[in-house]
């Protein structure tokens, strides 16, 4: 069973910069893409980053030139570089990939991760 594992949430003040890091672990698997989401208290989830297997990359117009996701194809990791972060940047980020495990198409999420942005 392939599992994402997310690391690097925290609180950061205003300005500050985080890094998200996320593995897949557990099982054969080739991802197609790998993205971060994120959920803020009364919003709806979020699509903030997304890396496909050929290097090819979308952002939320809210993270445009203040985040940078990263993918390793050969260890299917993915990372999320946040600068310049702002409280509205509040959430929990979750990993998530999808492509083929053991000949099956699959979409995997993570558990989340916190990220808090506060003075």
């Amino acid at each position: 069973q392939v599992q994402l594992v997310e690391s690097g949430g925290g609180l950061v003040q205003p300005g500050g910069s985080l890094r998200l890091s996320c593995a897949a672990s557990g099982g054969s698997f080739s991802f197609i893409a790998m993205a971060w989401y994120r959920l803020a208290p009364g919003k709806q989830r979020e699509l903030v980053a997304r890396i496909t297997s050929g290097g090819a990359t979308n952002y939320a117009e809210s993270v445009k030139g203040r985040f940078t996701i990263s993918g390793d194809n050969a260890k299917n990791t993915v990372s999320l570089q946040m600068n310049s972060l702002k409280p509205e940047d509040t959430a929990v980020y979750y990993c998530n990939a999808i492509g083929i495990s053991n000949l099956v198409p699959a979409d995997y999420w993570g558990q989340g991760t916190q990220v808090t942005v506060s003075s």
